[in-house]
């Protein structure tokens, strides 16, 4: 004990007190560091951000490094505060490369700014994202179908990017799919990571498409590392599924004019001509069966459940 009081008494103690202070300031290197510091340490967060704070304090560094030179004459204050202006400069620059190397193709950066950006999504988890992908943009022709009723495998996700998809069931339109929208997003929803399945509807090109997919197995890999992106995928997929839901709520008609509302299946029976009641209930919403129509409806009754 007495060992460690003369220890932390001689490091206390061991230098001479201030008796005086100089009565004039420092020079005005000196004090444009300091302010470099201050204003340095206001910077937030991303790439630009880092720019901005290994810049201002680089600058101060280098600021103190001269004062330290000219006025001090301190070799081991000049030492260490031209050291520090050398780690900046060298974060500087690689922070630097990272944003020229964060580029990407029209398509996508238009995606970026259209979908991703407004959620605050940096672009380093955006090239995630994009890399998935093979940063790929795919071209569906005109008339040509992305998935057929009954045949095709549920294997990928898709995001429209230009164009517009006819979704059919039996022949018989459901509804659009626009710029922005997921493709398969019902498909994706109703099947677990372990499951496979088939397409229910037929989607068929209206006009020339591009669209970026991303294959399951490698989705769900990223996922796995990720689970910032799994959260930011459900939410899109969720929403998306949502607005395709109320899309097909407005083109829903039950016998004697009334309209089925799917946000209250479980207070709306309907009678139609000939025929004992029915109720509609969430047995009309399958989870296995994204898209499918319900009995006992007209005028293009069909669903999608998320």
């Amino acid at each position: 004990m007495g060992e460690n009081t003369s220890f932390w008494e001689s490091l206390i103690y061991a230098h001479p007190t201030c008796t005086s202070w100089k009565q004039e300031a420092e020079g005005s290197i000196y004090h444009l560091a300091s302010i470099l510091f201050v204003v340095g340490f206001m910077g937030g967060s991303g790439f630009f951000g880092l720019l901005y704070v290994f810049s201002l304090l680089g600058l101060g560094f280098l600021c103190s490094s001269v004062w330290a030179w000219l006025d001090v004459c301190a070799a081991d204050i000049f030492s260490w505060n031209f050291i520090l202006f050398a780690i900046c400069f060298v974060q500087f620059i690689y922070v630097t490369y990272q944003v020229r190397s964060v580029a990407f193709d029209r398509e996508f950066q238009e995606l970026y700014s259209a979908l991703f950006q407004p959620l605050g999504i940096s672009l380093t988890v955006y090239r995630k994202i994009v890399l998935c992908c093979d940063a790929e943009v795919i071209t569906l022709e005109k008339e040509h179908c992305y998935a057929m009723q009954g045949k095709t495998p549920i294997d990928k996700l898709s995001l429209l990017v230009s164009g517009r998809i006819r979704v059919t069931v039996d022949g018989e339109f459901l509804h659009y799919i626009f710029p922005l929208q997921f493709l398969d997003s019902p498909e994706w929803d109703s099947l677990r990571p372990t499951e496979e399945g088939i397409f229910q509807v037929t989607l068929t090109a209206e006009t020339d498409c591009r669209y970026v997919a991303w294959r399951r197995k490698k989705l769900y890999l990223l996922f796995a590392k990720h689970r910032f992106i799994s959260r930011l995928f459900s939410i899109l997929i969720g929403s998306d599924i949502a607005e395709k839901l109320y899309a097909l709520n407005d083109r829903v008609h039950v016998g004697q004019g009334f309209r089925y509302d799917i946000r209250l299946p479980n207070f709306y029976h309907v009678a139609l001509p000939e025929t004992p009641p029915v109720q509609l209930s969430h047995h009309h919403l399958q989870r296995g069966s994204p898209r499918r129509k319900p009995s006992g409806v007209t005028n293009c009754g069909s669903f999608l459940s998320p």
